[in-house]
C-alpha cells in the first residue's frame, strides 16, 4: 500500500516543540513584511540544499529568545501602532474562533481570547522537517517529499496489506515520541486517495481504506476537497452541477475535455491511477520573493531588486545550477501585477542576474505612479545533461569571466556571511529608475 503523512498544522506544532507552554493553547504563526533582508544589520542565514523542488533553500535564522510578546509585538506592530501580517498557520484550538489562512493578524487578534502570536521561523521548520525526513528514510523503504509538512510512502513488499494498520499507527507514536510532532496518516491502493484520507482524519489520526471500499467512502465528498481539482476546474464542475466525488465519477467526459491531465485526474479519484511514489524530485525551480510596506520611490525599488538579485544568484551557485529561464514579478498596492519570463541560454553568473533581473523590473513597471509592495525573481530550466544548452559564443567568455568571479565571491560569503559583500547600490541611494 501506499501511505501520505501529513503533519497536523505544522509551524504551530513546530513551535510547540520548544514553547511547550503553548500546547492546547490558541496559537498562530504569522508572517509580515520582510524587516531583515533589506537592512543593514548582520543577517544569519543558512542554505538548505536538501529541500526538495518545491521549498526555499536560503532562510534566515530568527533569534526571538522566549519573550514571544516583545517578538510578535516588535515584528508586526509599526511605530503608529498599526498591526500589520497575516496568519500563515493556527492551531486546531484557533481554528474553532474562524481564524483561517490568510487572516489578517489584526483581526485574528480579535476573534480568538488570549491568542498567542509567534512570528514564523521557515529556517527552524525547514531543518525540523529535513530531521523528520532523515528518520523517515530508515522507516519508510520509499519516500516522497512532497512538501515540507507531507510525505508520500510506498510499503509494498515492505509490509503486508493486512499489518498496515499496525505499522503507521506505530510509526505515528514513534514520530510523537521522538519529535514531539503530532501527524496524521492514511493508506490506501492509490497515494491520492491516501492523501484525501489525511485531510478528513486530522488531527492526530490513522486509517486504511481498502481498493474494494475506494468508491463507496469517496462517493459523497466535495469535489473541491481532491487534490488536483484547481479553480478552473471546480467552475466546470460547478456549471454542470457537479458536486461529490461520486458523480464526477460518472461524467469521465467532463475531465476528458483536458486531456492527459484530465485522464490520469479521473483515474485518480477513481483510486485506480498506480501513481508511483517518487523518492526524489529534480528541482523544477528556485526563487526569492518579498512582500514589503508599499514604497513609491522607485530608487528603493531597484535597491531592492539587487538585493534580492544578490541572494538569489549566491543560492543558485551554491547548488551548482545553471537556469536559462528567468521570472520577475511586481504587485502594485492595488492588487495590480505585472509579469513576464524570459530565456537565455548562457553561463550563469550574478553580474548578469543583477543586470537583468534591473532590466526587466523596469519594463514591467508599467504604472510607476503607483506604489509597489512585491518584488519576485525565480529561475528554472536548468541545464544539465538531460536538458543540454548551446551557449551563445558572443557572451560566453565574458559569462566565464564573471562566473569565475561570482564563485569568488561567494567563497568569501561562505565564510564571513551572505552579506560579507554587498554592492554600493545597496546602501547608496540609487537615481530614480536606475
Amino acid at each position: 500500500m501506499k501511505i501520505h503523512l501529513d503533519l497536523d498544522s505544522y509551524f504551530v506544532s513546530a513551535e510547540r516543540t520548544r514553547y511547550p507552554h503553548l500546547v492546547g493553547k490558541n496559537v498562530v504563526v504569522a508572517k509580515g513584511s520582510d524587516k531583515k533582508i533589506f537592512s543593514n544589520i548582520k543577517k544569519s542565514g543558512s542554505i538548505l540544499g536538501d529541500t526538495g523542488a518545491f521549498n526555499s533553500v536560503l532562510e534566515f535564522s530568527n533569534n526571538y529568545g522566549t519573550d514571544l510578546q516583545r517578538a510578535w509585538r516588535e515584528e508586526f506592530i509599526d511605530e503608529d501602532g498599526a498591526i500589520h501580517g497575516i496568519v500563515i498557520a493556527k492551531s486546531y484550538e484557533a481554528k474553532r474562533y474562524g481564524i483561517k489562512t490568510g487572516t489578517p493578524l489584526k483581526d485574528a487578534l480579535h476573534m480568538a481570547p488570549e491568542l498567542y502570536v509567534l512570528p514564523s521561523d521557515h529556517l527552524f521548520y525547514q531543518e525540523l522537517s529535513q530531521n523528520l525526513k532523515r528518520f523517515l528514510e530508515l522507516k519508510i523503504p520509499i519516500l516522497e517529499q512532497y512538501s515540507i509538512d507531507e510525505f508520500f510512502g510506498d510499503l509494498s513488499g515492505w509490509i503486508s496489506d493486512e499489518d498496515t494498520l499496525e505499522f503507521i499507527s506505530d510509526l505515528q507514536q514513534e514520530i510523537m515520541e521522538r519529535f514531539n510532532l503530532p501527524i496524521s496518516i492514511g493508506a490506501s491502493r492509490s497515494k491520492w486517495i491516501a492523501k484525501l484520507l489525511t485531510d478528513r482524519i486530522k488531527p492526530y489520526g490513522v486509517t486504511v481504506l481498502k481498493a474494494e471500499d475506494v468508491l463507496a467512502y469517496t462517493h459523497d465528498i466535495d469535489v473541491n476537497e481532491f487534490a488536483g481539482i484547481g479553480a478552473a476546474i471546480s467552475r466546470k464542475l460547478n456549471e454542470h452541477k457537479i458536486k461529490s466525488l461520486g458523480e464526477l465519477r460518472e461524467r469521465p467526459a467532463l475531465l476528458n475535455d483536458y486531456g492527459k491531465m484530465g485522464r490520469d485526474l479521473y483515474k485518480r479519484i477513481c483510486g485506480v491511477d498506480e501513481e508511483k511514489v517518487i523518492p526524489y524530485n529534480d528541482r523544477r525551480g528556485i526563487g526569492i520573493s518579498r512582500n514589503f510596506k508599499a514604497i513609491q520611490e522607485r530608487s528603493e525599488i531597484f535597491r531592492r531588486v539587487i538585493i534580492l538579485a544578490r541572494y538569489l544568484s549566491y543560492t543558485i551557485m551554491k547548488l551548482s545550477l545553471n537556469p536559462t529561464t528567468f521570472y520577475f514579478k511586481i504587485r502594485y498596492e492595488y492588487g495590480i501585477k505585472s509579469s513576464r519570463s524570459i530565456t537565455y541560454d548562457r553561463l550563469f553568473n550574478e553580474r548578469f542576474l543583477i543586470d537583468l533581473a534591473k532590466k526587466m523590473i523596469y519594463a514591467l513597471d508599467l504604472h510607476p505612479s503607483h506604489k509597489i509592495h512585491y518584488i519576485a525573481l525565480s529561475a528554472s530550466n536548468f541545464s544539465n545533461r538531460a536538458n543540454y544548452k548551446t551557449y551563445s559564443l558572443l557572451s560566453l567568455n565574458r559569462d566565464r569571466k564573471f562566473a569565475a568571479l561570482s564563485n569568488k565571491l561567494n567563497e568569501v560569503r561562505d565564510k564571513y556571511g551572505v552579506d560579507m559583500i554587498r554592492y554600493a547600490r545597496e546602501t547608496l541611494i540609487a537615481p530614480a529608475r536606475a
